[in-house]
């Protein structure tokens, strides 16, 4: 059996708690006992996008990179699921005429580079059928404080503390938000928080040459951001937060 290659490794680091999430969501929801609609905003290539339609479920990909969604379309193929993706070229303020009702909406990266992060969930919630779900995941604010600060970029950071997402430009980076902006954002939108995840709190601190080179790191680190997710204390020190929110 062919080992992970060294991005794959990665990867799984980055994501593993996002999908213990959404695994939690197609369980427990009666409408994934059999296919789901699903709509991936910004999901690009398909990392999650491949795997959820291999589980059964058809999955549209709203993605405003050409590029990425050839790609999509190619990986599909290769995957042989091509007849559970639909791939189309937009951004979030597509979203109401591309989609009419659907169980779960993922934006994943997305609502920090909207002009308004409010009207655009308030979209997801108005094609999400009544008890369907969000899976949301953004960058955390005091993390990325912390980056600034010992990257030696002591005025960003500074500037970074005092910002307020909800209010601020999304700017060259993005926003950053913290967990009471991002319910009180959610709760503005008519959509409840079921659970919020603390995503990557050591991943973007580990080097990635003892991820390479230590036999069984890769699945030690996966297993202590899983252990650490769902605690509260560590949320402020993630470098993403995972919310599953529901209509």
């Amino acid at each position: 059996m062919p080992q992970p290659s060294a991005s794959d490794r990665r990867q799984s680091v980055r994501t593993g708690v996002v999908w213990d999430g959404l695994r939690r969501v197609l369980e427990d929801d009666e409408a994934f006992d059999e296919q789901a609609r699903i709509v991936d905003i910004g999901g690009g290539t398909g990392g999650f996008a491949v795997p959820l339609a291999e589980l059964g479920h058809t999955v549209q990909v709203i993605d405003p990179s050409p590029d990425a969604l050839a790609s999509l379309d190619r990986r599909a193929r290769e995957r042989g699921v091509a007849d559970r993706i639909t791939g189309q070229q937009g951004d979030l303020s597509d979203l109401p005429s591309l989609v009419e009702e659907t169980d779960l909406v993922l934006c994943h990266g997305v609502l920090e580079m909207v002009d308004d992060p409010a009207a655009s969930l308030a979209a997801i919630a108005g094609v999400l059928r009544p008890g369907g779900h969000l899976s949301l995941l953004v960058a955390q604010r005091h993390a990325a404080v912390v980056a600034r600060a010992m990257a030696g970029h002591f005025q960003a950071a500074r500037e970074l503390l005092d910002g307020d997402s909800t209010t601020t430009s999304a700017g060259r980076g993005g926003r950053r938000f913290t967990h009471d902006e991002v319910v009180d954002l959610l709760a503005t939108a008519g959509l409840r928080p079921s659970s919020v995840q603390a995503v990557r709190v050591f991943a973007d601190l580990v080097p990635g040459s003892l991820l390479d080179l230590e036999p069984g790191a890769t699945a030690a680190l996966v297993e202590l951001e899983q252990a650490v997710a769902t605690r509260p204390e560590y949320l402020p020190l993630a470098a993403q937060l995972h919310v599953i929110a529901s209509r």
